[in-house]
């Protein structure tokens, strides 16, 4: 096979973490432009692995004292607590310098941020990634949502709720297993506002990270399609982080989607997050979620820089050791095209211009 079939499909994914290296100074955006030797993602290796974009996520991460240690997913069970709320003006800081990373990453030429499904389809085939812009836990939005309108004219255009912290907004689930994802209350009034608001201005809301109490309010609520943009599938891997054929059914009805999150933890049956962890137990979450969800409402989400990912793939220049496997378990090109970005751009289409 020829290194341009090999890079083919392109992907399109659904959540990184690249914004918070620039956020905590430990790269550039000429670095990213240029490449380097640690992290996931720069632009020669997207290049090589055929990485055309993605959801590029805007996160404020919490304070180093309660942060946790990697080691905790070593053991045969954990319960990690879940780390206290970020204040209103510290998240409001962080995430302006977010929006500045952004901005430094596009006028390098790493990526072009897009705002309508066109705009990515023709930045995919360009020189760029073709970046959508997301925020992950709104702890940068206050009580009233004045915030929201502000950041959708700086091309804000996917937000979660919530990362695993509770926000005036809801609360996500903890880092536990084995546990499924009921845990904790759902949406407050605030939370409501924000997903009508979100509705309103057309951003798409992800559900990766939040519990199944908010997961259910907020399908009660929004008129736009269900999306988890790094999520796997509970019955596979009995994590809180993943999702349960109860909520995969409601994702199906509403014509959504599932990004698979490559993170090792969230994939393994045994909930370890190692990276010699082969792409077996990835293809048995595909196959359990394109039999609940069906072929046009799955792809992938890698949570690259900001998770343990399998080996065999290692950063984004090894994606195309994912297409072989997904080629040696049987897809074809058809299906190969619907999973690496056809998907996103059907769903993106259906909630910005629904």
């Amino acid at each position: 096979m020829t290194d341009a079939a090999r890079r083919s499909p392109v992907i399109f994914d659904g959540h990184n973490d690249l914004i918070l290296r620039l956020i905590n100074g430990d790269i550039t955006a000429e670095r990213v432009r240029d490449g380097c030797a640690d992290g996931h993602i720069d632009l020669p290796r997207a290049k090589h692995g055929g990485l055309a974009g993605g959801f590029f996520a805007i996160f404020v991460p919490s304070p180093a004292e309660s942060a946790f240690s990697m080691e905790e997913f070593s053991k045969p069970a954990y319960d990690l607590p879940l780390p206290p709320p970020v204040d209103h003006a510290t998240a409001r800081v962080i995430t302006e310098q977010g929006f500045a990373a952004a901005r430094a990453l596009e006028e390098a030429g790493v990526i072009r941020i897009c705002t309508d499904v066109d705009a990515l389809e023709t930045a995919m085939q360009g020189p760029s990634m073709a970046a959508v812009l997301h925020i992950e836990g709104a702890e940068a939005i206050g009580p009233d949502i004045a915030e929201l309108e502000g950041f959708h004219a700086r091309g804000l255009r996917s937000l979660g709720p919530v990362w695993s912290r509770p926000t005036i907004f809801g609360e996500g689930v903890p880092f536990r297993f084995p546990s499924g994802p009921d845990i904790g209350p759902g949406l407050t009034e605030a939370g409501k506002r924000l997903v009508r608001e979100c509705n309103r201005l057309k951003i798409m809301i992800d559900l990766s990270h939040l519990n199944a109490k908010g997961f259910d309010d907020v399908a009660r609520l929004s008129d736009a399609p269900l999306v988890a943009t790094h999520s796997n599938a509970l019955a596979v891997c009995e994590h809180a982080r993943n999702l349960s054929d109860r909520q995969l059914s409601m994702i199906a009805e509403t014509d959504g989607m599932v990004g698979i999150n490559l993170a090792t933890g969230f994939l393994r049956p045994d909930g370890q997050m190692r990276a010699d962890t082969g792409l077996d137990d990835l293809l048995r979450h595909l196959d359990h979620l394109l039999q609940m969800l069906g072929e046009d409402r799955v792809g992938f989400g890698s949570d690259f820089d900001g998770a343990i990912v399998p080996e065999v793939i290692g950063d984004c220049s090894g994606l195309p050791n994912l297409r072989q496997a997904l080629r040696q378990r049987g897809y074809n090109e058809a299906l190969m095209q619907k999973l690496c970005h056809g998907n996103w751009m059907r769903v993106l289409r259906k909630t910005w211009e629904g």
